[in-house]
C-alpha cells in the first residue's frame, strides 16, 4: 500500500510537472472509470468498424446521412437550424428546399470547412499549423466579411447569454491570442504526450473556444477543430468520428459543463475532468446510435430489396426508396446522383416507384418531389423501434442505467 501511494504521488508530480509550462487547458488526470469508460467506446468503435467493413450499398446513404446530421447538429447550436434535408442538401450540393439565406449560407460555409476535415483526415504526414485553424474559419464564415474570417479578433470578445444579455463568458486579451494558438499548435503536434486521441480532441476543442480567438464562429470552429483531431487518427472513417450531432442534441448540457469549466473567463489551471467525462460520454453514446443504425439501415435495406423485385424494379431504385422510407424528399437531382443515371432515366425510375404505389409524388417538372408511400415509412417505423433504443450513461452504475438521453 505504501509502495503504491508512493507510485501515485511520484506519478501525479511527474504530470504536474510536464504541464506546468504549458498555458493552456491541461488534460485531467484519467482514472479507473474514464480508462473503463474509453475501452468501452474502442469496443463499440470495433464493432461499427466491422458493420461498416463489408461492402454494402447502404454504406454510402449512412455516410452521407451521419456527416449531414453532423452540420446540422453544429449549426443547431448557433442558432442556425435547418432541417435534415436541407443538410443533407448541404452535404451533396443541392440547393436547399426551406432554409432561409443566412441560415443556408452558415450551413453551406460549414459544409465546405468539414469536407476540408474529410480529406484532411485521410492525408498522411500532416501537421498542424496556424494556417489551417485561420483556413477554416474562412471557409465557414467567408459570406460575412464584416466577421472577420480567418482572422483573429481585433479586441476584448464577450459571450453573451440570449435573450437575457448576461455575460457568461469573457476571452483571454486579445495579444494573448497569437502565443496561446502557437501552444495550442504545438500541442496538437506533440507526440510525445501520450494522450488518448478521445482525450486529445476533447482537450483541443476545450481550448480553442476558451481562446475564443474569433470575432464570431469560434464554437463551430472549435467543433469541427475536434472532428479533425479524431479524423487524423484514423480510428474510423471520418464520417463518423464526429460527436457533433450529439452537442447539437444535447446543448443545454454542452453549454453547462463548458460555462463551469471556465466559470466565466479565462482560467487554463481549472480542472477539466467534468468536460472529459462529457466528451468521453457523447462519444460512447454517439458510437452505440451509429452501431443501431447500422443494424437498421441493413434490415431497410434487404426489405426494400425484396418490395423491389416483386415490384419489377431495379437495384438502383434502392437509393430513393430507402430515402422516401426513413422520411426524406426525393428529387430527381438526388436520386440520378445517388444511382448514376442520366435525367431521363432517374425521371423513368421515380415515375415507376409512383406507379408501383411504393413513392408519392408532389409538385410539377423541376419542382417536383417524391416521399415514401405509407408502406415504406411503416417498415422503417417498425425497424427504428425494434432497433433504435436509448443510450445509458457509461458513467452510471447498472442499477441506474434506466433514463438515457439520446437516440
Amino acid at each position: 500500500m505504501i509502495i503504491s501511494a508512493l507510485s501515485q504521488i511520484v506519478f501525479d508530480f511527474l504530470f504536474e510537472w510536464r504541464y506546468c509550462g504549458y498555458m493552456l487547458y491541461r488534460p485531467s488526470l484519467i482514472g479507473p472509470s474514464e480508462a473503463g469508460v474509453i475501452e468501452r467506446i474502442e469496443s463499440t468503435r470495433q464493432k461499427l468498424r466491422h458493420n461498416l467493413g463489408a461492402p454494402r450499398r447502404w454504406t454510402g446513404l449512412l455516410a452521407r446521412n451521419t456527416l449531414a446530421r453532423a452540420i446540422q447538429g453544429s449549426n443547431s447550436i448557433e442558432g442556425y437550424n435547418v432541417t435534415r434535408e436541407d443538410a443533407i442538401a448541404a452535404a451533396e450540393g443541392e440547393e436547399p428546399l426551406e432554409a432561409k439565406d443566412e441560415a443556408w449560407l452558415a450551413v453551406v460555409g460549414y459544409r465546405t470547412a468539414m469536407t476540408f476535415v474529410l480529406q484532411l483526415g485521410r492525408s498522411k504526414n500532416f501537421t498542424y499549423n496556424e494556417g489551417i485553424i485561420r483556413s477554416l474559419h474562412f471557409m465557414m464564415l467567408q459570406h460575412d466579411l464584416t466577421k472577420r474570417p480567418g482572422n483573429w479578433r481585433p479586441g476584448t470578445i464577450y459571450v453573451r447569454r440570449e435573450p437575457s444579455g448576461e455575460v457568461v463568458y469573457d476571452g483571454p486579451d486579445a495579444e494573448t491570442v497569437p502565443g496561446l494558438i502557437d501552444e495550442l499548435v504545438y500541442s496538437l503536434n506533440d507526440g510525445s504526450d501520450g494522450q488518448h486521441v478521445l482525450i486529445k480532441a476533447a482537450m483541443t476543442h476545450l481550448n480553442l473556444v476558451m481562446i475564443h480567438p474569433f470575432s464570431d464562429g469560434n464554437g463551430r470552429m472549435a467543433r469541427c477543430l475536434q472532428t479533425l483531431v479524431l479524423a487524423q487518427e484514423g480510428i474510423l472513417e471520418p464520417e463518423f468520428c464526429s460527436i457533433e450531432e450529439y452537442l447539437g442534441k444535447n446543448t443545454p448540457d454542452y453549454y453547462r459543463v463548458l460555462a463551469d469549466t471556465g466559470e466565466g473567463s479565462w482560467h487554463p489551471r481549472n480542472s477539466a475532468k467534468a468536460w472529459i467525462r462529457f466528451n468521453l460520454t457523447a462519444h460512447y453514446r454517439q458510437a452505440v446510435t451509429l452501431v443501431q443504425r447500422t443494424k437498421v439501415m441493413d434490415l431497410l435495406w434487404v426489405e426494400l430489396a425484396d418490395i423491389a423485385e416483386r415490384h419489377g424494379l431495379p437495384d438502383r431504385l434502392l437509393f430513393a426508396l430507402s430515402d422516401g422510407a426513413v422520411g426524406y424528399r426525393v428529387r430527381n437531382s438526388s436520386y440520378r446522383n445517388l444511382a448514376e443515371v442520366s435525367d431521363t432515366l432517374a425521371s423513368r425510375d421515380l415515375k415507376n416507384t409512383v406507379d408501383a404505389r411504393l413513392l408519392v409524388a408532389t409538385g410539377e417538372r423541376r419542382g417536383r418531389l417524391y416521399t415514401g408511400a405509407p408502406i415504406l415509412r411503416a417498415i422503417f417505423d417498425k425497424l427504428k423501434s425494434e432497433h433504435l433504443k436509448r443510450v445509458p450513461d457509461p458513467f452510471e452504475s447498472e442499477a441506474q442505467m434506466k433514463l438515457p438521453t439520446f437516440q
